[in-house]
């Protein structure tokens, strides 16, 4: 029979790497706390309509990349692709908008995307991101940029850049679409299948496409905060304020649009040159509108998302090393039926007090278990047998340094606490 493997662009976390996952989710918990945000957690799937109205009809995930299905009640259902849509979905549908404003959330979760597997880009991969719902002040843009940068800065990650940039409003964005299409009409017919059904509907769409053909097309397009209305202009120069005053450097890259319809004002990335092609390890902005088009009020929104998986992809390349955590802190070895019995008592105790504790369930020789209590990263070993208990004597052994001391099994826990 053959043996069933897991889906493709889908990947195990394994014991040996999940301390290191553990590791970043403790610090995301930690730095989001500090810029006073609050954890969220949505279902893993919603239903179809609040992706097609938020992410946009028109965007690749929704065209062609969600896991998407019909229930047995005969409703179409999606697997999350991303993160903001429901997180906007569950503040309109609890009343969050009634609590003091802003509301400031932040989420790990997996998202589903049906693509080709790539590095740092699975099918099932893993999103951190922030939202803050109902500020509209430019500072509230700078903030999160800051968050996400304090973030990196606080793993040890180096070498990022940010880039900047204002796709405006709907106002300023319909005399943008009009000069984009002029310039893109010459061209139509060398656009991509994907990109000609996007003129029409959604022009902006064209400069985010990834087919190589229509990059080139677009190289020499309109800049779009030339189109800029007053409170547009008003609010990137203020962002551009926020960010000097806070001391970060950035560019402005008119090319950036980011993926998803719901985006106005501010977008942002920032981009990693440690891992290939895909250099964006965070990416984010304002949506103005996307609340109330998901049938809530008519509130301001600004968030970022990053993936984790790439996120761990640079840490590696740039040789950051994330704590192991240790299995147990004392590991007994017992030698004999009665050793065995005193062992799982001692254990439970320790384990009572907070102090973690294995031993053998394999009936390994005194030789494997030791090699065992390695494997485990045990800080502390000691070997229980009819001696040990018949003296009350046991020897304590400090796995990193080798050292032994002899302690009264009675002071067991006492020791332990002052050693640990």
């Amino acid at each position: 029979m053959l043996a069933i493997n897991a889906p493709r662009g889908t990947k195990d976390v394994l014991p040996s790497e999940s301390s290191k996952w553990q590791y970043v989710e403790s610090i995301i918990r930690e730095h989001c706390r500090l810029y006073g945000f609050r954890e969220i957690r949505t279902p893993i799937f919603e239903h179809t309509e609040l992706f097609q109205r938020g992410v946009g009809e028109t965007t690749d995930i929704v065209q062609k990349e969600m896991y998407t299905f019909l229930d047995r009640g005969e409703r179409s259902i999606t697997l999350k692709p991303e993160g903001t849509s429901p997180a906007v979905r569950a503040f309109i549908e609890n009343n969050l908008y009634n609590e003091a404003l802003p509301e400031k959330l932040y989420y790990m979760t997996p998202v589903f995307r049906y693509e080709r597997p790539q590095a740092g880009r699975l099918r099932e991969h893993h999103q951190f991101g922030v939202e803050v719902f109902g500020a509209a002040d430019a500072s509230v843009d700078a903030e999160i940029i800051s968050l996400a940068l304090e973030f990196f800065n606080k793993l040890g990650v180096k070498g990022l850049s940010l880039d900047i940039n204002s796709i405006g409003c709907p106002k300023c964005r319909k005399e943008y679409n009009k000069a984009l299409k002029e310039y893109l009409k010459s061209n139509f017919d060398n656009l991509c299948g994907t990109c000609k059904d996007r003129y029409d509907r959604n022009p902006l769409r064209i400069l985010d496409c990834k087919v190589e053909s229509c990059q080139e097309i677009v190289k020499g397009a309109p800049i779009i905060i030339d189109y800029l209305c007053d409170d547009c202009k008003e609010h990137f120069q203020s962002l551009k304020q926020c960010l000097d005053e806070l001391g970060y450097e950035y560019n402005v890259n008119p090319m950036i649009v980011r993926g998803l319809d719901y985006y106005t004002k501010t977008v942002f990335e920032i981009i990693s040159n440690d891992i290939g092609t895909q250099s964006t390890v965070c990416g984010g902005g304002r949506y103005d509108g996307l609340i109330k088009e998901c049938g809530g009020p008519d509130l301001p929104a600004v968030g970022f998302g990053m993936g984790l998986e790439r996120l761990l992809l640079v840490l590696e390349s740039q040789g950051i090393k994330l704590p192991i955590g240790e299995t147990v802190d004392v590991f007994i070895a017992s030698i004999g039926d009665n050793a065995k019995l005193k062992a799982s008592k001692i254990i439970n105790e320790l384990r009572k007090n907070n102090i973690s504790a294995d031993m053998d369930y394999m009936d390994r020789s005194l030789k494997g278990q030791m090699k065992y209590a390695n494997k485990l990263n045990a800080k502390y070993t000691v070997i229980l047998g009819d001696n040990e208990i018949e003296s009350g004597k046991i020897n304590l052994k400090n796995m990193k340094t080798s050292e032994q001391v002899e302690i009264n099994l009675s002071d067991l826990y006492h020791r332990l606490k002052e050693e640990l």
